[in-house]
């Protein structure tokens, strides 16, 4: 204690000398808290300075004001009254300690063994992939409604990591997230009806490239943003707009630019997209309000849940299309590859154009390259007779994750320049 007055002392010093337009008050407060935290007693500091100049005027009642709804203790300043005094007195105590709270807990093994999982998340994908297109048998036991099951739960999980504060958090910074909007929702559907008619797709394979370039963003893009070292807040965020515009922009874009090639049923698209993705979501946000416990306990295993059940909704579709991949491989893989690059291209450029820092225009490009392609996949089953709409979904699920994964572990080893983060960030 002795030591820790002489620091306390020491700063004191310091702040009302060099700084003496800092309140002393706080000060006092937080060094009184330090000390009463460490030794788990209330503390008592009593630091008495002498000034080689006499003392700024000190504002005293913002500074208690501010104390008092911080902490639950008292404090009491008094300034110099004559102005010959060369000294000041600081007296502050810390009580009730016991409602500080505790030091944030360390990860876990389990903790780091689920992150590790899941930060490899490309590689289970693309190693699904390959099973499907190699042994199918071992994942087409995921048959249409098993598949629907699935996709919600994964939607289910999605909300169970949300609440109403980050739709808040949505409203609050509407930029980025109206321009991940804006990628996802306009500049990737035309990128889909622009490739599939200069390539000269057939009706079929145009109208499942112009559906899967419909499709809101997936939790794939999530893992992608953090190896990336882009804002993962703002590409959940990100994800959760679009996820919840899926149900009248998909069906309705689909309808608009696929219409004229296939019939399409618009109804029954923004139903099964309602039924699959907005009520599960809603459910799940619902839950995490009202059982704040419950779920906090649940979510520590939802990550490696949603790797899991995303791997078999990527490699279930390859599967149940290996034979046409295998036959027809090297015509379908170059519009779904186009259209992946374009989008991680056009999303980041635009940002840039924009002013946005790096980190956004990452998750940007990210958010608007890798999409859910396997609700693409279940609505292009469940609302076309031809199986062949549903084959460009099962391809995309390959070259999202070749194309997020790579461009992921690209940007992990570029460093951000943060000093020009900053500046974009001041600028906007």
């Amino acid at each position: 204690h002795i030591f820790l007055l002489a620091f306390a002392e020491h700063l004191l010093s310091v702040s009302f000398v060099d700084a003496g337009s800092m309140s002393s008050t706080m000060v006092a407060m937080q060094i009184g808290t330090g000390i009463g935290w460490l030794s788990h007693r209330p503390a008592v500091i009593r630091c008495s300075l002498a000034a080689s100049r006499p003392v700024r005027p000190i504002r005293t009642t913002a500074a208690v004001s501010l104390a008092q709804s911080a902490l639950p203790c008292r404090s009491s300043l008094q300034r110099q009254q004559p102005a010959q005094s060369r000294s000041v007195l600081c007296t502050s105590s810390v009580s009730d300690l016991t409602d500080f709270p505790e030091p944030p807990s360390q990860p876990t093994g389990f903790d780091k063994f689920v992150e590790t999982l899941t930060t490899m998340f490309p590689i289970w994908v693309i190693l699904g992939a390959a099973i499907g297109i190699m042994r199918p048998s071992a994942v087409t036991w995921l048959d249409s409604d098993k598949f629907t099951y699935a996709l919600g739960f994964l939607m289910l999980s999605m909300g169970l990591t949300l609440t109403v504060e980050d739709f808040k958090q949505c409203a609050a910074k509407p930029a980025p997230i109206l321009v991940g909007y804006f990628g996802q929702y306009c500049i990737k559907p035309l990128l889909g009806l622009i490739i599939a008619r200069v390539l000269n797709l057939s009706p079929a394979l145009a109208t499942g490239l112009i559906l899967v370039s419909c499709c809101p963003g997936g939790q794939a893009s999530n893992v992608a943003t953090y190896i990336a070292h882009g804002d993962v807040a703002l590409s959940v965020l990100m994800t959760t707009a679009s996820t919840v515009g899926a149900i009248f922009m998909t069906p309705l874009l689909t309808k608009l630019l696929a219409g004229a090639l296939v019939p399409v049923d618009a109804a029954g698209l923004a139903w099964s997209t309602f039924q699959v993705v907005l009520v599960p979501t809603i459910l799940g946000v619902t839950m995490n309000e009202l059982f704040p416990k419950v779920v906090k306990k649940i979510t520590r295993v939802l990550p490696l849940i949603g790797v899991v059940l995303t791997t078999l909704l990527c490699a279930s579709p390859v599967g149940q299309v290996s034979e046409v991949l295998k036959t027809m491989g090297p015509q379908l893989a170059a519009p779904v590859a186009l259209l992946h690059a374009f989008a991680f291209g056009l999303g980041y450029f635009m940002c840039k154009v924009l002013g946005f820092n790096e980190k956004t225009a990452r998750t940007v490009s990210i958010e608007t390259g890798m999409q859910s392609a396997a609700l693409g996949f279940m609505l292009a089953q469940a609302h076309f007779a031809d199986a062949m709409v549903a084959v460009p979904s099962a391809v995309s699920v390959v070259f999202m994750a070749l194309g997020g994964s790579a461009l992921a572990v690209y940007w992990r080893n570029k460093p951000i320049n943060e000093l020009g983060d900053a500046v974009a960030n001041k600028n906007l």
